[in-house]
């Protein structure tokens, strides 16, 4: 019987692509036991829909800064070094913060922090893949969004621990858990990686200089980035993806808990059945893409996704078939999503300037999250309006992903195209 090329790409792992991706679901069984109840918690704690939206915008500025300066630093402490010390500021301090919050002014600056995990998204990216063959990228990435999926299964521990201490405590002790088992991540990934051959070299080319000066190098990297059609075009399907992605994340939990009035204590079981929805296609359909072409791929994502943000949308409150119609839109919305998201950082790692994959990469994510960033405010202030509406926005990023794609593929002739999934 023939292996899942998935299956036999993680037994086959080696090196700092293993070392990356097997840590991964630790990121899950702490962050993704509490992703489920930012936004209610948010509003338990009484901050209204403009004020959540306003903490999404500022928590994508502040990674706009840290991406500016991500090379630069990626370069002179190195992929391994830098992922451990920025992600205990990204991720571990914002839980603490968390944790203790009763206003505004606690998640504002927890976001700031947390802007930090751009930073770390670039030196992660980079330690992953950097020492990996380039047609096992792709897959790579595939095999870290699974784990990531993986770790949702866990959802129904956050489900019963609100159900048995209401929703406050209950979030309270997640973000504790998040922060010890953070913590224990970052610790073993730094011990059981190594730092790549390219960041070694840089370490040494950058020794002695400045941040400002390294960062005052961007200006080549604009041009090499300018240069190339399929470094725009992976840009661009990243910011719509990234933006969609920032509106359904934030204020899910709000229509379906204010508007659908689903309880609390449910709201994890349905990113998990979206998870595991997501993981079935990434070992069934998604290995298939492969033989498809990558614009295939991408109108296949896109138009997955648009349709359960759709249904989400008319769903009508208090109706006998409420959790069906959810399981329907969760269905497309987790093979859309699972497509996207992959589609999404392989373009945009794949179509990298390999010596200068640091900076390019932080330009890269710098420009993705500027553009997404107004989204958060401006779904915020739509969901004061209606609970609707920023999904009706996200309807119009999807659809503008659509025609992007069939107008990039069809201007273009192809030979930019990197290797399917």
């Amino acid at each position: 019987m023939k292996k899942n090329p998935l299956v036999e790409m993680w037994f086959g792992l080696r090196g700092n692509p293993r070392a990356c991706v097997w840590t991964e679901p630790l990121w899950g069984l702490s962050m993704n036991l509490c992703l489920p109840y930012n936004s209610v918690y948010m509003s338990a704690l009484g901050l209204g829909d403009d004020k959540i939206g306003l903490i999404a915008t500022v928590y994508m500025l502040s990674q706009v800064g840290f991406a500016f300066f991500s090379g630069p630093i990626t370069d002179k402490l190195g992929r391994r070094t830098t992922t451990a010390v920025f992600d205990f500021f990204a991720w571990c301090i914002p839980c603490l913060i968390w944790f203790c919050a009763d206003n505004f002014w606690f998640f504002f600056v927890a976001a700031l922090f947390n802007g930090a995990m751009k930073l770390t998204t670039n030196s992660w990216d980079c330690l992953m893949v950097e020492d990996a063959e380039k047609s096992h990228i792709t897959r790579i990435y595939s095999l870290a969004m699974v784990c990531g999926h993986l770790s949702a299964l866990f959802a129904p521990i956050a489900s019963l621990l609100v159900s048995r201490l209401t929703l406050i405590p209950a979030v309270r002790i997640l973000y504790i858990n998040a922060f010890v088992v953070m913590t224990a991540k970052l610790i073993i990934l730094y011990c059981c990686s190594r730092e790549t051959k390219n960041g070694l070299i840089r370490m040494r080319e950058t020794k002695g200089k400045s941040l400002l000066s390294l960062a005052g190098g961007y200006g080549g990297v604009l041009r090499i980035m300018a240069a190339s059609p399929g470094t725009i075009f992976s840009l661009i399907i990243a910011a719509l993806v990234g933006a969609a992605g920032l509106i359904n994340t934030t204020f899910w939990q709000i229509i379906v808990s204010k508007k659908l009035e689903v309880p609390d204590s449910l709201l994890p079981l349905f990113p998990m059945f979206r998870s595991a929805i997501a993981l079935l296609f990434f070992f069934t359909v998604i290995p298939q893409l492969a033989k498809r072409s990558l614009r295939d791929s991408l109108l296949l994502g896109f138009g997955s996704y648009l349709i359960g943000q759709s249904v989400l949308i008319l769903i009508p409150a208090k109706n006998e078939f409420l959790y069906p119609l959810l399981g329907v839109s969760l269905f497309f919305d987790g093979f859309g999503g699972g497509i996207l998201g992959m589609l999404a950082e392989s373009l945009v790692a794949l179509h990298v300037n390999a010596p200068e994959r640091a900076r390019v990469m932080a330009i890269q994510h710098m420009v993705i999250m500027f553009a997404t960033s107004p989204f958060g405010w401006i779904s915020g202030k739509l969901s004061g309006i209606s609970r609707n509406l920023p999904f009706v926005l996200t309807g119009v990023l999807l659809f503008a992903g659509i025609i992007g794609t069939l107008g990039y593929y069809g201007k273009s002739s192809g030979s930019e195209e990197p290797d399917g999934p």
